[in-house]
């Protein structure tokens, strides 16, 4: 009989609970108001803006020195549960529930223009994405069924709902999770894919539903965020984020453009509620119980930090990975 030595070795690791040394550790820079961050967006290594709980968002012109907080006047009691920044005077929040918000700045924060405003019963955004700083997407929960999608090409001033006839079907208690804005994520230069949880956990790309094989049928597990590399290698975490510390069917690597899926051969520590491709073959992600490195495209992941972190993103113009979470928790990279 063939044995599998590098199995064997993966196996004993999980069910020893062993911590692994590592050279890359998450560094608490700052804390804000006693809010949970789920929205991040860095747009350089100086650039970094975060949103969250209570109308509350946080920027950063110094790489995460210094904290600049801001109440957006008006929105107190909402949840912004995403953030799309373009400069340190240009960003997007999102604001999850009924009526569902989208406010846009362009005099670093100052300001906050209503932009979006959808009051249909039900409404529940869950992320935004943007190819660039005009084009972009924004996805919800299902509204009789269908998945909502809209579109903006002015930088997000106007959004406009994709044709009923185009809009992709869910299944009764299929939805997703507004846990980190990442379960919707651009392609290629056209395109964007996303991925749902609950009673179904699926990928949608172009005009296909292709199964994930997540633990579903109930509202806590699933697919919570998506990462591409390229148009072969994509990886979706997640889990059931109401058993933080289980390691079963909470991260997936596709190396086929999403058609078949494979299980690590070390899995993250725990449900992750974001995960990120940072270069090369290195990932990051993130979730209650901590966060998890992979140098190998996914195969194996290494626990490097077990504080709580709702999301993780890194730097769209540079190298700067940073973190965010519950108690207006922000942490950075140490490579």
């Amino acid at each position: 009989m063939k044995v599998n030595i590098k199995k064997i070795i993966a196996a004993v690791c999980l069910l020893s609970g062993c911590y692994f040394t590592t050279a890359q550790s998450v560094q608490i820079i700052a804390t804000g108001p006693d809010v949970s961050l789920r929205g991040l967006s860095v747009v350089d290594d100086k650039i970094v803006w975060v949103s969250g709980a209570a109308g509350t968002v946080g920027k950063s012109t110094d790489g995460g020195k210094t904290f600049e907080w801001i109440k957006v006047k008006g929105y107190e009691k909402n949840d912004f549960r995403d953030i799309e920044a373009f400069s340190e005077k240009s960003a997007l929040i999102m604001a999850v529930g009924t009526p569902a918000l989208i406010l846009k700045t362009t005099d670093g924060g100052n300001h906050w223009r209503l932009v979006f405003k959808d009051e249909t019963p039900g409404m529940f955004l869950d992320a935004m994405e943007f190819w660039n700083e005009q084009s972009g997407i924004i996805v919800g929960d299902p509204i009789s069924s269908k998945i909502f999608i809209a579109r903006t090409f002015d930088g997000g001033y106007s959004w406009r709902g994709i044709p009923q006839k185009n809009t992709p079907a869910a299944d009764s208690g299929e939805a997703m999770f507004a846990a980190s804005g990442t379960n919707v994520r651009k392609l290629n230069k056209q395109e964007a894919v996303f991925v749902t949880g609950g009673s179904k956990s699926r990928l949608y790309i172009r005009d296909k539903k292709i199964d994930l094989p997540f633990t579903t049928g109930k509202q806590t597990a699933g697919a919570n965020s998506i990462a591409i590399k390229n148009k072969n290698i994509m990886m979706v975490a997640g889990g059931d984020f109401s058993h933080k510390d289980s390691i079963l069917s909470n991260c997936f690597i596709s190396r086929n453009g999403g058609l078949l899926w494979q299980i690590p051969n070390v899995p993250p520590h725990g449900y992750r509620s974001c995960i990120e491709f940072i270069n090369k073959t290195n990932w990051v992600c993130c979730g209650l119980n901590g966060a998890d490195f992979s140098t190998d495209d996914g195969n194996t992941w290494i626990w490097i930090s077990k504080q709580s972190f709702n999301v993780c993103r890194k730097a769209k113009h540079d190298n700067a990975i940073f973190f965010a979470g519950a108690a207006g928790k922000i942490g950075k990279l140490i490579l």
